[in-house]
């Protein structure tokens, strides 16, 4: 291991808990005052940054990275100009810190309050995505913590430009200087000395493919906020309106095949298919979708004409594919389809369409994923969407966070209590 790249991360992490203790005392008003300064400087820097971003959308391109891959590199100043729209919107947000989350009193009269606090120091480490650079910083400046950002090789141009502007309008607001810190090497060492780190950092964030966030979670030594795999599913019930299920499934899969939220499984009642599949199928046919699909929902589409029709392997029910392909299913009913998302899902973001409340509430209550839809597409698994400005990473997990994170995600609690000179008997 290079002793250069160990100081350096070293050096980082320090300065980070530095910064975390003074970042964390910083009122609301002057958290607020650096945020929306953020977002001032990223629009200025708006033409560097997009120069910064051509030279990595050419050298990835170059080294043969998919077109999925790509578009989530990909920056536009209506892109940027949405991050700094984002980084606003957290700033008008309520502050989630000293929060009083309870409050009571003991028989012998010491008074104790739970109350909100920044977690101190947060580790990023994300692929491909450029605005992840944005949307983490903030949330941690807004909640108090310090972060240690380490993006991909693919965006480290772009991350950089990204952070040399937040940075300066931030700390032109009164953050300290290292509460925002972006690794500048690309080096797979600095994943594996920030994992080990948990002097310095107290909790890790992997963003990205499942090689990533398995690498993080075998050397981390600190709690890691993570999801696997994103294997959305949609079912399309027998009480569905077709042409719902068409926009549904439509926006599910192309909107941004790319995206996590992405549908990757179409489940159809067995009553409807008949009649729903080939509608469905008709309209992703433009888009270019491959559809990976069982005997029952084969025959059907292959009677429609389907131009992309493949038989579905096992494997593909288990399969993240981030792109223009679909699985697809045919299933005997909403028992059936649950089976089947518990059996092959990943617990992130499952819908069905259906106009029965009952068989609705069924699967709302029954399906045990981080967000569940009734008649809305999976693509609103996100933290804009949601109305918290940003996200720091989508959780499947179960403890602490779970669905998309964002501000209250962020902080951790302590008990403080207030005597009068009690002392413990017994």
């Amino acid at each position: 291991m290079s002793t250069d790249i160990k100081s350096l991360i070293l050096d980082i992490g320090q300065r980070a808990r530095v910064a975390s203790r003074a970042l964390g005392l910083l009122d609301s008003n002057t958290k607020n005052a650096a945020l929306v300064a953020m977002a001032d400087a990223l629009v200025v820097a708006t033409p560097d940054i997009l120069v910064a971003n051509a030279i990595d959308i050419e050298t990835a391109m170059t080294q043969g990275l998919t077109a999925a891959s790509v578009d989530r590199l990909r920056l536009t100043e209506k892109r940027i100009t949405a991050m700094a729209h984002g980084i606003r919107e957290v700033a008008a947000l309520p502050d989630p810190v000293n929060e009083v989350l309870a409050e009571w009193s003991r028989p012998n009269g010491i008074r104790i309050t739970k109350i909100r606090k920044p977690i101190g120091v947060v580790g990023i480490i994300y692929e491909s995505r450029p605005n992840v650079t944005s949307d983490a910083a903030v949330l941690c400046i807004k909640t108090g913590n310090a972060v240690i950002l380490r993006g991909g090789s693919e965006s480290i141009l772009s991350n950089r430009a990204i952070a040399e502007a937040l940075q300066s309008g931030g700390v032109s607001a009164g953050m300290p200087h290292d509460a925002v810190q972006l690794v500048p090497i690309t080096d797979r060492e600095a994943v594996r000395l920030m994992a080990a780190m948990d002097t310095y950092i107290d909790v890790i964030v992997p963003r990205g493919g499942r090689g990533l966030i398995e690498a993080v979670m075998e050397h981390a030594r600190m709690p890691v906020i993570k999801h696997l795999d994103g294997i959305c599913h949609v079912f399309v019930d027998a009480d569905a309106d077709v042409q719902m299920a068409v926009d549904i499934v439509l926006n599910a899969k192309v909107q941004r095949p790319s995206a996590c939220n992405a549908a990757e499984t179409l489940l159809v009642h067995g009553s409807i298919a008949e009649r729903a599949l080939p509608v469905i199928a008709e309209a992703l046919a433009p888009a270019g979708v491959e559809l990976r699909a069982d005997d029952r929902a084969m025959a059907i589409l292959q009677k429609a004409g389907y131009p992309k029709l493949v038989a579905a392997r096992p494997s593909d029910w288990t399969t993240e594919h981030l792109d223009l392909t679909l699985g697809v299913r045919v299933v005997d009913g909403v028992a059936s389809a649950m089976d089947h998302i518990e059996t092959f899902g990943s617990h992130h973001s499952d819908a069905i369409v259906t106009e029965n409340a009952a068989t609705a509430e069924q699967f709302l209550q029954s399906i045990d994923s981080a967000t569940v839809y009734w008649n809305a597409s999976t693509r609103f698994t996100d933290g804009g969407e949601f109305g918290f400005g940003a996200e720091i990473g989508i959780s499947t997990d179960k403890l602490h966070a779970r669905g998309p994170m964002a501000l209250a995600e962020l902080t951790t609690y302590r008990y403080l209590i207030r005597g009068a000179g009690q002392v413990r008997e017994g």
